[in-house]
């Protein structure tokens, strides 16, 4: 599976977008998908996941309530939505997908097998 994703920019404080991840190759399996993100210097962290079939899904606490993760799987595209931006939103954002039949999402990084290249959402103050 190889993911490609976009959408990401320069963005005021308070502003939104969007990002998308196209997955292409052995997408006939189910996965779920996930978003993570990495500041300079810092983890990889958690921002939102979404199962196969979209009707679970979880959020960073830094996430809650701004953004919103969904997938369009006749597309095999899954997106986050991101309103309300902050300057510490700015980061490398990685789209990822558990692969293996996996269709349930995951927090957890170490259980994604397929790494997108990584878009980045700079928001200025």
């Amino acid at each position: 599976v190889q993911l490609q994703a976009s959408g990401g920019g320069l963005v005021q404080a308070g502003g939104s977008l969007r990002l998308s991840c196209t997955a292409s190759g052995r997408t006939f399996s189910p996965y779920g998908m996930g978003w993570f993100r990495q500041c300079p210097g810092k983890e990889r962290e958690f921002v939102a996941a979404i199962s196969w079939s979209g009707g679970i899904t979880y959020y960073a606490d830094s996430a809650k309530g701004r953004f919103t993760i969904s997938r369009d799987n006749a597309k095999n595209t899954v997106y986050l939505q991101m309103n309300s931006l902050k300057p510490e939103d700015t980061a490398e954002y990685y789209c990822a997908a558990r692969g293996g039949g996996y269709a349930s999402s995951s927090t957890n990084a170490h259980e994604y097998a397929y790494w997108g290249q990584g878009t980045l959402v700079t928001v200025s103050s």
